[in-house]
């Protein structure tokens, strides 16, 4: 008997319906573009997406089919919402959460994830890019330049929703890495301050707003000009920092030992 072809394989995989289950998406940035190719198919094939309407650009429902339920959620909390999922997968529906950036990261999922579990209501979980990928991509950077840094940390700074103590900014900048700086526009005179204590001034800062949406910007200052350039720009939400000593390391002549004449490794033996 003759296998199916390659051709064959994939037009069957992308035309079977999805399980009733909650499928958990990371939408990226803004982009459509940015999508994973899973991501693309599930929301193609889904039968109601729930979407956060105010960080998700409508692009995305493009990719639904004319059938499909859309539930915006940026006026629902999260007793909304959860019952309503589970009410459609227990209906034999499938449904996805559409989530901005990575589900991962600063995506209130963890809550969700625990009331489907109680409920017995499968899901499944679609990593997104977040906007700290797609910042260094526009910027044509390395964030971790050898020799120079090594290590990326995620954070943001206290708000409404507290860090805890050991995570504080002042704290993790002290490490003098690659830190991308969520969620923090509304306290950009108290970041700055914080950071200041441990990077040098002139240590250049990407500022990314709404990246990835067509009305996205960005900016590089020095550190030291970091709040003036947000109130310059009335930036108070969907703002990304990027504070790394990567971002003036283009002319550095430091290389990974990775692909080094002089590095052997299992796939690349020296010579006998």
């Amino acid at each position: 008997m003759t296998p199916p072809s390659p051709e064959l394989l994939e037009q069957t995989t992308f035309s079977k319906s999805l399980l009733p289950a909650v499928y958990i998406v990371g939408a990226g940035p803004g982009d459509p573009d940015l999508l994973t190719v899973k991501a693309q198919r599930i929301i193609q094939q889904a039968d109601v997406v729930v979407y956060a309407n105010s960080l998700v650009p409508k692009e995305m429902l493009s990719l639904c089919h004319n059938g499909a339920e859309l539930i915006p959620t940026a006026t629902k909390t999260l007793e909304d919402i959860v019952p309503m999922m589970i009410d459609r997968v227990r209906s034999h529906l499938s449904v996805v959460r559409l989530h901005s950036g990575d589900p991962c990261l600063y995506g209130a999922v963890h809550e969700q994830i625990q009331a489907l579990a109680e409920a017995e209501i499968p899901f499944e979980i679609i990593p997104g890019i977040s906007a700290f990928q797609l910042a260094a991509a526009k910027l044509q950077v390395e964030l971790t330049v050898p020799e120079l840094v090594q290590t990326i940390i995620l954070t943001r700074i206290s708000g409404r929703t507290q860090v805890p103590e050991a995570e504080e900014l002042a704290s993790l900048a002290a490490h003098k890495a690659s830190l991308c700086l969520y969620l923090s526009a509304r306290h950009v005179d108290q970041a700055q301050q914080k950071l200041l204590a441990h990077y040098e001034p002139d240590t250049p800062v990407a500022i990314g707003f709404r990246l990835g949406w067509p009305d996205e910007q960005m900016w590089v200052v020095p550190l030291s000009e970091m709040a003036k350039a947000t109130e310059d720009h009335e930036l108070i939400r969907t703002t990304l920092y990027l504070i790394s000593p990567a971002l003036k390391s283009t002319h550095s002549q430091a290389r990974s030992r990775l692909y080094h004449p002089e590095h052997r490794h299992l796939f690349r033996p020296g010579k006998h």
